[in-house]
């Protein structure tokens, strides 16, 4: 009876104990089935619907937005770092070149005083492998003629500056390889966040990203039916002077083009990019970046705003419009956004500054 018993039990313990294949074929046509009679309510995590995805794109452009404004920052100092030590080695190339001329003009002297017996101790120290030594040998100058002294003294001055500047020249080269280093952190936080949003965009179907950018697409559309002609735009409100009118003309004229980070024109550009372009060409130099914009003229409230002036949102002033006027401005909004007419109030506004 016994033998009976575990005769019986036997498939039993094949149907759980046998190979690790079979039951987790097992176990999960089982959850399967049972995810099904629950109506889904299996602990995988569901499909994003189109407009969670459009949430976490946005969320991501935001973040990239951010990136940028890091990276427009290290660029430009970068490019200012770089400009300064090309001046300070072309200086500290001329200045040697001069040094190499004084020097020369005292080797004439020297030799001629050799001639005649009477080589001066200035000289001989000029002349030498160390001529630093020699300038540090204030006494000896004293003891020189009239002419040598002046050349000695030259000689001092240019070697002075070439030290100087190489020093400089040096610092800065250290402060540029920072500033490299931090735009390429920069660059890489920009395109890793791109990246995720194509990512989740591509999640979706044709028919779902159609959706989710019905909106842009309209709001394009809608630009370009309603701006003004190029040679004479039309805000809804006069600019205050000729060079804020001169800004508001130029983002008119931009209605339509490409947003690109990094970008300043003139076929393309990012929120901060547009802003400078269109103040270049308005005759007035602005910084590159948004946290550098909102300081570089005079803040007004929200109440005094006229056109072109600049608006500024979210806590970390990371996006800039340039307003024209009927609670509206000019922006680069985002990827896949061009330049349009938006409301200012589409946004956290976070502050203003006028320019011209």
């Amino acid at each position: 009876m016994a033998a009976q018993h575990r005769k019986h039990r036997k498939p039993g313990r094949r149907l759980l104990g046998g190979t690790p294949g079979r039951a987790a074929a097992t176990l999960a046509v089982t959850g399967a089935t049972a995810a099904t009679a629950l109506g889904g309510t299996s602990q995988a995590a569901p499909e994003a619907r189109p407009g969670e995805v459009r949430a976490q794109v946005d969320r991501l452009y935001r973040q990239a937005e951010v990136a940028t404004e890091k990276y427009n920052g290290a660029k430009e100092k970068a490019d200012a770092a770089r400009t300064s030590l090309r001046g300070l080695r072309e200086e500290a190339a001329r200045t040697a070149e001069r040094l190499g001329s004084t020097r020369a003009g005292l080797a004439s002297l020297a030799t001629a005083q050799y001639r005649e017996g009477t080589l001066d101790p200035a000289l001989q120290l000029v002349m030498s492998a160390d001529p630093e030594e020699y300038l540090r040998g204030t006494a000896v100058a004293e003891r020189a003629s009239h002419r040598q002294a002046a050349a000695v003294g030259e000689a001092r001055g240019q070697l002075r500056k070439l030290a100087r500047l190489r020093g400089e020249a040096d610092r800065v080269a250290d402060r540029l390889g920072t500033q490299q280093s931090e735009l390429a952190r920069s660059k890489r936080a920009v395109q890793e966040k791109l990246g995720r949003a194509r990512q989740l965009l591509d999640r979706l179907t044709a028919e779902e990203r159609a959706a989710a950018t019905r909106e842009d697409g309209r709001a394009s559309r809608e630009q370009a039916r309603t701006a003004a002609p190029a040679a004479a735009p039309a805000p809804p409100a006069a600019a205050p002077g000729s060079r804020a009118g001169a800004a508001v003309a130029y983002a008119y004229r931009a209605l339509g083009k490409p947003y690109v980070w990094g970008a300043t024109g003139p076929n393309s550009f990012d929120c901060s990019g547009l802003i400078q372009a269109a103040y270049r060409a308005a005759g007035v130099s602005l910084p590159r970046t948004t946290y550098s914009q909102i300081n570089a003229g005079t803040r007004i409230g929200r109440g005094q705003l006229r056109p072109g002036d600049l608006v500024f949102f979210y806590s970390g002033i990371s996006h800039v419009g340039i307003y024209v006027g009927g609670g509206k401005m000019i922006h680069a909004p985002r990827p896949g956004a061009p330049v349009r007419i938006a409301p200012i109030s589409q946004m956290p506004f976070a502050g203003a500054a006028r320019v011209a």
